[in-house]
């Protein structure tokens, strides 16, 4: 499944852990046909690797843009925020996933500019947060959303959606040998967005409490409404042995600006792990999440004009260990290139799909990999490609001078 022998003396994590495999990742956008940018610094206070990075000029001059509040992949602190886009369509956000910084990043962006609004409507555009799966890099700043959004005044009009993984069902195989490590939560050891959600709210009544009783602040659940994405009845998936078999895309969520469709991929040993497809009157725009080279992403991204795709560097695995070629490091290395897809391989997912814009995204590893490493992905893929950085926008459809709903 992960492709790691069974004959290890310790469990993948904790040798993870040991060789300190982390990812993440910054570089900046490309035009097709024009000369290289030179890669902006990310500025943590105002969103402005984008300025620095390239992207679209003016993305206020289009009704639908993608926004990337973050590029790095994996656990941990890095020069790039934590994987998050958000998908703006007039005025009206919709978010995927919430790395660390998502919602600072989110201020930035949408308080900053284009809209303006006040600080205390913040959120004020917000619909819906889609949860590809349940890492750590994916998830973490979801609980920012509760606190110091929701609950902290940033302005939510009704309430906000989220859609994400239900309980995975049972726990990933042990690797290695007995005995296996005590399991966290063993009650509820896996638990969805909907449980996790409750989670939270219940690790922070103090918190809750203290700000309704003393302020009158709203109920955090009249505010926020998660939801455990259901598979469709059809589909026969095993989180341990078939995590992502062949299956049509299906509805999730759908508004008067868009529609959203998912349909699984493969991340093991995640389980249920989610790409995303967003359609609108302007386009397409689809999110893979975490995943290797997936036929069922490359069905869900048919002619989309823009697939949001994660990356690996296939030569980075090697360089963590001294002696690749033994039993241990072979096999992470055989994890990490199984569970992620590598630079050329994006490009083929792309170019099966017949979409018109790649964006890179989820960068493993977030530093010292060139750019021009990155950009090898036009050997295998023909349209437009992007190097996402923090902040970089891309627009979807027809400009439009004056700003329309």
């Amino acid at each position: 499944m992960c492709g790691i022998s069974e004959a290890l003396e310790m469990s993948r994590r904790e040798w993870l852990g040991m060789a300190g495999l982390t990812a993440a990742g910054a570089a900046v956008a490309v035009h097709p046909g024009a000369a290289l940018a030179t890669p902006g610094k990310t500025n943590h206070s105002h969103g402005a690797g984008s300025k620095g990075g390239g992207g679209d000029r003016h993305p206020e001059q289009f009704r639908t843009r993608l926004v990337l509040l973050g590029v790095a992949g994996g656990p941990g602190w890095y020069g790039s925020f934590g994987t998050s886009s958000a998908l703006a369509v007039g005025d009206r956000n919709y978010v995927v996933d919430c790395g660390e910084g998502a919602w600072h990043q989110y201020r930035n962006e949408f308080y900053v500019s284009p809209q303006k609004t006040s600080p205390g409507q913040t959120l004020n555009s917000l619909r819906a947060v889609f949860l590809t799966h349940m890492h750590s890099d994916h998830v973490i700043d979801y609980n920012n959303l509760l606190l110091s959004g929701v609950v902290g005044g940033a302005g939510v009009p009704q309430h906000v959606d989220v859609y994400g993984p239900g309980d995975r069902g049972s726990l990933p195989p042990l690797f290695g040998p007995a005995p296996a490590p005590p399991v966290v939560n063993p009650s509820n050891p896996t638990p969805g967005t909907v449980d996790m959600t409750n989670m939270l709210i219940n690790a922070h009544a103090a918190d809750f409490n203290d700000r309704r009783r003393d302020t009158r602040a709203p109920d955090i659940l009249g505010l926020v409404t998660p939801h455990d994405i259901p598979l469709p009845s059809s589909i026969v998936a095993n989180a341990n042995t078939d995590s992502a078999p062949d299956m049509d895309p299906f509805k999730v969520f759908e508004d008067d600006r868009v529609k959203v469709t998912a349909i699984l991929a493969h991340h093991a040993p995640t389980f249920p792990t989610f790409a995303f497809r967003f359609d609108t009157d302007d386009g397409s725009i689809v999110f893979s999440g975490d995943t290797s080279k997936e036929p069922n992403v490359i069905k869900l991204a048919k002619n989309a004009d823009v697939l949001v795709h994660e990356v690996i560097d296939p030569d980075w695995p090697a360089t963590l260990f001294p002696d690749p070629t033994t039993p241990l490091a072979a096999a992470v290395i055989n994890h990490l290139l199984s569970a992620h897809t590598p630079i050329k391989q994006v490009g083929e997912v792309a170019s099966e799909a017949n979409v018109r814009t790649l964006v890179l995204n989820h960068f493993a590893p977030g530093e010292g990999t060139p750019r021009s490493k990155w950009l090898t992905v036009r050997e295998t893929f023909g349209g437009r490609v992007v190097v996402g950085a923090d902040g970089v926008q891309v627009g979807v459809g027809a400009r439009r001078h004056h700003h329309r709903r």
